[in-house]
């Protein structure tokens, strides 16, 4: 068994997926939406930024963590908008799954540590 060709064969299953074809038609209904998708884009790309101040250890201000939940929550009002947080979620959700299948077989080579 080559690990290479398994892995394509998940990354094939996943692109296959019911959780990739909602994110796919969630898409649809945002780009129909260009108000939303730019209101979209924008939290991303503000959330991009915050994660990457996170990661070099800065954290952000309590205002603009707020200001970011209240954009989250307004965002979630586009119906399209919702669908497509919702089907990427349960997307992560998937991948977390393999991730920790992956891991847990692997779990005895190391045993318990802790």
């Amino acid at each position: 068994m080559n690990v290479y060709d398994k892995a394509h064969e998940l990354a094939r299953a996943i692109k296959d997926s019911s959780e990739v074809a909602d994110i796919s038609a969630a898409m649809k209904l945002v780009d129909a939406d260009p108000e939303g998708k730019a209101m979209l884009e924008s939290f991303r790309q503000n959330q991009a930024e915050m994660q990457q101040r996170m990661m070099s250890g800065e954290m952000p201000a309590q205002e603009e963590m707020e200001k970011m939940e209240k954009l989250f929550e307004v965002l979630n009002l586009n119906l399209g908008i919702r669908r497509l947080f919702d089907a990427e979620r349960r997307l992560s959700v998937v991948i977390e799954d393999v991730n920790k299948i992956i891991t847990e077989s692997l779990q005895e080579l190391y045993g318990e540590l802790g």
